[in-house]
């Protein structure tokens, strides 16, 4: 049976440093499901979920495991349905693993099969998250090194449409 991980959050867009854990993850598991799941700690987002898994979709084509999905519900839940043996979740910086230790104690209760995996992201790219990306776009600011070159217009165009607003 081929080992399935999945690799879930809002990507509100996606970033190269989530790039850069899908592509770890897609070495180590013969398959690799981005999962784009709404936050219920964040407003709606930038981005509708359907933009979401576009972006990943493009800036992941070259990945030839890796496959991209939409859940809105319970991961554990997901990923028991989809028969995953792992969760992958990424984290920059310390603050990070408080909150994705609770969720993953949470998903072992749900889920006591699934084991959750953090990989820790490459030091490049340790400041970077979706919420910089949207504020130094929103004032101009240059996202090249921050966002997969595939979706960068994409990413500078709903800013420009907002700040028009």
């Amino acid at each position: 049976m081929a080992s399935l991980a999945i690799c879930p959050g809002s990507f509100d867009p996606v970033t190269v440093g989530h790039l850069d854990i899908i592509r770890r993850t897609a070495k180590m598991f013969d398959r690799v499901i981005v999962l784009v799941l709404m936050n219920s700690k964040k407003s709606g987002g930038m981005f509708t979920p359907s933009e979401r898994v576009d972006f990943i979709k493009r800036s992941t084509s070259h990945i030839p495991n890796v496959e991209v999905e939409f859940h809105d519900g319970l991961l554990a839940e997901y990923a028991v349905k989809k028969g995953a043996v792992a969760i992958v979740k990424g984290l920059r910086v310390l603050s990070d693993y408080e909150d994705e230790f609770k969720q993953a104690l949470t998903n072992k209760k749900l889920a006591s099969d699934i084991e959750t995996i953090f990989m820790v992201t490459d030091t490049e790219y340790m400041f970077l998250s979706s919420s910089l990306v949207k504020e130094v776009g929103s004032f101009g600011g240059d996202i090249s090194d921050f966002v997969p070159s595939a979706i960068k217009q994409d990413i500078i165009d709903r800013i420009r449409e907002l700040r028009e607003r």
